[in-house]
Formats: C-alpha cells, sequence, structure tokens
C-alpha cells in the first residue's frame, strides 16, 4: 500500500501559478501511475493529469495540458501538478492519486479514476477574481 499527502493549496489571484506536491510513502511509489484529480463544489471529481511509472509518459484530460504540467521524483517518492495562468473556475480541492502499474494498459486507462486504489486527502485551491 501507499499513503499520499498533498501540499502546497492556497488562495491565488486570477492568472496566477501554483505548485503542488504530493509525499508518498509505503510501498515503493515508483511502481504505480501517479495521477491528479479536483473536485469542485456540487460537482464529481474529475481528472486532471496521468504519469506513468517511470515518468516517460503523460496523459492529460482535454484543456487541461494548457495550464496543468504533471511531473515526478520516483527518488523522493513525490509528485507534482504546475498550474499556471489559473482561474475561478480552478477552484477545487485537489487530490493526488496512485493506480498499481499493472492496471494501467493503456494511455487512456491513465485518466479512468476508478483505477486509482490510494488517494490523499485533499488540499484546497482557491483562484480569486
Amino acid at each position: 500500500q501507499v499513503q499520499l499527502v498533498e501540499s502546497g493549496g492556497g488562495l491565488v489571484q486570477t492568472g496566477a501559478s501554483l505548485r503542488l506536491s504530493c509525499a508518498a510513502s509505503g510501498d515503493s511509489f515508483s511502481t504505480y501511475t501517479g495521477g491528479w484529480f479536483r473536485q469542485a463544489p456540487g460537482k464529481e471529481r474529475e481528472f486532471i493529469a496521468a504519469i506513468a511509472w517511470s515518468g516517460k509518459s503523460t496523459y492529460y484530460a482535454d484543456n487541461m495540458e494548457a495550464h496543468f504540467t504533471i511531473s515526478r521524483d520516483n527518488a523522493n517518492n513525490m509528485l507534482y501538478l504546475q498550474g499556471s495562468d489559473l482561474r475561478p473556475e480552478d477552484t477545487a480541492v485537489y487530490y493526488c492519486a496512485a493506480a498499481r502499474a499493472e492496471l494501467i494498459t493503456s494511455t487512456q486507462a491513465m485518466g479512468v479514476r476508478d483505477l486509482y486504489g490510494y488517494w490523499g486527502q485533499g488540499t484546497q485551491v482557491t483562484v480569486s477574481s
């Protein structure tokens, strides 16, 4: 099993940048696909981006790649999400998640929320207008 803890959220103004971090512990994080999701009030949790265990493959939801970049540091068991030019509609709780690599059998599978068995507690990002 792997435990995940997000950090880096906060209140920012429209147009600002923000980097979210996710610290993994427990099982070897380098064997998991890492993903970022977000959930706004009254909405379902939506996929943002994912990165393969090797870091060599990434996958983004439509319209997310323009404002978000996912990366990882397996040596330090870290997952990152860099957001730029943030808008009020980006306001949400942001979650990092991990999926066992053997469950991710295609690039598109990296965006399937139900394949992620491990979740952090979330970090709030609020973008003011």
